[in-house]
């Protein structure tokens, strides 16, 4: 029940940007931990083993503290009245659903009343490539990446947590999440210490990722312009070549649904990398491309919400 309510108030509320300016958000609570403990152990100084070691180390104690953390808040507030309303509150936070269409949505609205320049300010919030030199194709591809890979991140790897484990599943998903993007990259700094953080993000990810390219399927058949057979056959074409074992199943799925090419090669720091490319359809994307997988996405996301309120139903008669 709870993983249902959280779901359904960050779908219309999600979490203002007004109290992240005020008192943050649990996710930059807990990159302050990881950036701590990557400035006190990583060691370039130390050889890898050492600094591997540490690593494991660190996000031992990350994933401890937010469990105990989350643990704790979990038994206070079951002595509360209406505790449950505060811990649909707080699992909310740990929630995407909101945040990402609005992002991805206003790349495309950046493209048609800004101009590339504006498209490329937007996307460049929600990327980390370079984004200064892409044209109307590459930012349409990339906002549509960004969508199909944050939606299992962001949303439905949570969700999948809250729903087995409550608050504090969801909230240990995300300290490894962030972990992995703070600290997981193959970097000259990283490659070590922050080994452990993405072995443990691709073992958490691997069912939330599947999951999110069988909702896409599973949306494509009620979008007449989609193709829910091509987004599985995608998926299970595209998604082994990624250099991820769970990041290509979203995109592939998503690309193949509507017919779009996706991936390939693009630019970080300056430096060009030839990544492979998902599904076979078209690439050059528009800002009209952006809504069309927006709307994928919403369809998604009513499954996952329907497939909620059914496990909260079977919860309460249990």
């Amino acid at each position: 029940m709870i993983a249902f309510l959280a779901a359904v108030l960050e779908r219309f509320v999600g979490y203002p940007a007004w109290l992240t300016d005020r008192i943050g958000h649990p996710v930059i609570w807990i990159g302050r931990l990881i950036d701590a403990l990557d400035n006190r152990y990583n060691d370039p100084e130390k050889s890898f083993e050492s600094r591997r070691l540490s690593g494991v180390l660190a996000i031992i104690a990350v994933v401890l503290a937010t469990l105990v953390v989350t643990l704790g808040i979990q038994q206070v507030l079951r002595f509360l009245p209406f505790g449950w309303l505060i811990e649909i509150l707080l699992a909310s936070t740990l929630l995407a659903q909101k945040g990402l269409r609005d992002a991805v949505l206003a790349v495309a609205r950046a493209l048609h009343e800004q101009g590339i320049e504006g498209a490329r300010r937007e996307v460049a919030n929600i990327v980390g490539r370079d984004t200064a030199e892409l044209d109307e194709a590459e930012v349409s591809r990339a906002a549509i990446e960004t969508l199909a890979e944050n939606t299992s991140d962001g949303v439905i790897a949570p969700l999948f947590y809250l729903a087995l484990f409550g608050l504090p599943g969801a909230a240990v998903y995300k300290a490894i999440n962030t972990a992995d993007s703070m600290i997981g990259h193959r970097s000259e700094r990283h490659a070590a210490f922050g080994w452990a953080a993405a072995t443990l993000d691709d073992l958490v990810n691997f069912i939330p990722a599947r999951l999110t390219a069988g909702l896409f399927a599973l949306a494509a058949r009620y979008m007449p312009e989609a193709d829910s057979k091509a987004a599985w056959a995608a998926g299970r074409r595209d998604a082994p070549n990624h250099a991820s074992p769970n990041a290509g199943w979203p995109e592939a799925a998503m690309a193949g649904a509507l017919g779009f090419g996706l991936g390939g090669p693009r630019s970080y720091k300056g430096e060009m990398l030839d990544l492979p490319k998902m599904g076979e359809g078209k690439r050059s994307l528009t800002a009209e491309d952006i809504a069309t997988a927006i709307r994928l996405y919403d369809r998604a996301m009513l499954i996952a919400l329907g497939a909620l309120a059914v496990w909260a139903l079977i919860s309460v008669v249990l």
